[in-house]
């Protein structure tokens, strides 16, 4: 029968993390359904019916009510700076950690801070997106909702009073909560929130809380929605062992295309910070930026393809542009004239999202990217088809591998961006030329990351610097250690009271001592529960001698590691170990500062050497 303290089942620990991945996965799956909800209102009010403007929409996209109002260009130009400027005030006001995408701030929360975010984060970063957003931003809505499913599961491990370690493990959980109510691809979302804080490692302790409150967060969402897949596409992709080359080539040319993004992105970062002009205005200037070119492709790309007002996907997340890369379009050209549009479009994506994330507008840089790999990838597609006259090259096929290559290379998350497309389509037809192309993107795009706040991986985590420190006690052996030059007081066995009381005096520092034979075996040990009754006057007469007193003798080798010397000593309940050789002689004592100092020097040096990696300063992680 099975022991009492190995049950089969261990339903205690069931019953707790189903417990803490309901109150997570629920609550990020209403706040996110709220979220959604509210963003998709004020784009139709404000972007639709006041601006005219002709939103593309994703298949799984709710579809506007009503025909709007005529296209007005002369109103469409400022809206989104309007928005960025209210968004952009409320949150340097109120939460300055909320100002960009999301994604960097929730991975600095995990590696940094504890796991702490402010419990203000949930609703600033939820309005500030609302307006950012909903007047037109360019950026997607799964960058915030990761910001804020890991804020709710951060303030969800305060009311259940949880330690450092499941308060890191419940922010996880809700980011992959937020992202799975929003974009409905539970499994996808848990990958990508235990994959996208390192650059070469997985935070696997938090995958199966990660999936749990991921699939109570999805049911919550699309209870409400219903069920449906973003995109639709062909009915089947046929797998093509011959077109692999095309999909390295394209991988190639997607990751030049992404590295560009981060170029671009990057530059306006830099440009933007240094503006003297206050922070929560900057992302206005951004949102003018956007306003002004968004107007101008419009109006004149419109009339070429007969959609006045069409949007093109450049405002907003753009999951609309990307449906049309995959599945094609009434207004879409044929042709050369399709390739070289959504060309077109890329660029124009990218130059707009790096204006709105990169002067810190409240809007997700996840989104955007899977639309401008979709669009690189159709333009390849369409190219690639015209260039070798081969009809089975489906250009579809090569926009949704786009759409995973061109964020899990920036991202460095090829397995959850390669499932997540799978989800967002419906279908693994594609599954063998995702994995293709996202590892070349990964090896390509190395040096590279979207998110300054990655570690390449635990050991490099603050994180994870107790774990790295305990780890190095089993590496460390007793004699890294042991001070040889270390003084200390020995007996023999016939050594008498006197003597003993008199030498012991003289080493305060040293709790016990060594009994030994003429050989210099270790015979026995006077502890220190021996010394203090030798310290009361009469409990012993000076014939006494210390043979009378020793306890059996115990010590600890010199390979012996750290971690066997701390766990004898609390087994032992003393502060030092006698040390032996190989032939059993006493060559020194260990004492448990040695072990702590060797603890703590390796937890500062881990520490330090993340911070070091991931180009923060230590002045910073104390702020």
């Amino acid at each position: 029968m099975p022991s009492i303290a190995n049950p089969p089942i261990d339903l205690t620990l069931l019953g707790r993390t189903l417990f803490h991945a309901a109150i997570v996965g629920a609550a990020a799956g209403l706040v996110g359904s709220l979220f959604f909800y509210a963003l998709e209102r004020t784009q139709h009010l404000v972007l639709h019916d006041l601006a005219g403007y002709r939103a593309l929409r994703a298949h799984g996209e709710l579809e506007p009510e009503g025909n709007g109002t005529p296209f007005r260009p002369w109103v469409l130009w400022l809206i989104p700076a309007v928005g960025a400027l209210l968004g952009g005030i409320l949150s340097a006001t109120l939460a300055p950690e909320t100002q960009g995408g999301g994604g960097d701030a929730m991975i600095d929360a995990f590696h940094r801070k504890g796991g702490f975010i402010r419990r203000r984060v949930v609703s600033v970063k939820a309005l500030a997106s609302v307006l950012t957003l909903g007047f037109g931003g360019s950026g997607g809505r799964e960058g915030p909702t990761m910001q804020i499913g890991a804020a709710i599961g951060s303030v969800a491990a305060r009311y259940l009073k949880v330690g450092a370690r499941e308060r890191r493990i419940l922010l996880v959980a809700g980011c992959a909560a937020g992202m799975s109510a929003v974009f409905r691809t539970p499994l996808g979302a848990a990958l990508l929130a235990v994959e996208v804080l390192y650059r070469d490692d997985f935070e696997s302790d938090a995958l199966i809380p990660a999936l749990l409150a991921s699939v109570v967060s999805y049911s919550v969402f699309t209870s409400i929605f219903g069920e449906s897949t973003l995109f639709s596409h062909a009915v089947h992709y046929a797998f093509v062992p011959a077109h692999l080359p095309l999909y390295v080539v394209m991988a190639v040319v997607i990751a030049l295309a992404a590295s560009a993004f981060l170029g671009m992105l990057h530059l306006v970062q830099r440009r933007s910070a240094a503006w003297k002009v206050p922070r929560g205005v900057r992302p206005a200037v951004g949102g003018l930026s956007v306003g002004i070119l968004a107007t101008v492709v419009i109006v004149w790309i419109g009339p070429r393809v007969g959609e006045t007002g069409q949007g093109f996907g450049i405002l907003g997340g753009g999951y609309g542009a990307a449906q049309i890369a995959i599945v094609g379009g009434g207004w879409l050209p044929s042709g050369w004239r399709a390739a070289e549009l959504l060309l077109l479009l890329g660029v124009v994506k990218l130059v707009v999202t790096s204006l709105t994330v990169g002067t810190g507008g409240s809007a997700g840089d996840f989104g955007p990217s899977l639309v401008m790999g979709g669009l690189f990838g159709g333009a390849f597609g369409h190219a690639a088809r015209l260039i070798f006259h081969d009809p089975r090259i489906d250009p579809g096929a090569f926009a949704l591998v786009g759409m995973g290559t061109f964020y899990g290379g920036i991202a460095h998350v090829p397995v959850s961006s390669l499932v997540m497309v799978c989800e967002l389509a419906g279908s693994y037809d594609l599954l063998v030329p995702l994995m293709l192309a996202e590892a070349v993107a990964f090896v390509a795009l190395r040096h590279q990351s979207l998110y300054h706040a990655q570690v390449p991986s635990k050991r490099e985590s603050p994180a994870h610097s107790q774990e790295i420190a305990a780890d190095l006690l089993e590496q460390k052996l007793v004699a890294d250690v042991l001070d040889p030059t270390r003084p200390f007081v020995t007996f023999v066995p016939s050594s008498n009271a006197d003597t003993v009381r008199g030498e012991a005096a003289k080493r305060p520092g040293q709790t016990i001592f060594p009994i030994l034979a003429e050989d210099g075996r270790l015979l026995g040990i006077i502890n220190p529960r021996v010394l203090r009754m030798l310290g009361q006057e009469h409990a012993f007469d000076s014939f006494s001698i210390a043979a009378d007193w020793m306890r059996p003798a115990f010590g600890v080798g010199q390979r012996a590691t750290l971690r066997e010397a701390l766990e004898k000593m609390i087994e032992l309940e003393v502060r030092e170990l006698p040390v032996l050789d190989e032939a059993g002689l006493l060559v020194g004592l260990l004492d448990e500062l040695e072990v702590s100092r060797t603890y703590l020097e390796g937890s500062s040096r881990a520490e330090q050497r993340a911070m070091r990696e991931s180009g923060v300063e230590a002045e910073d992680a104390d702020a």
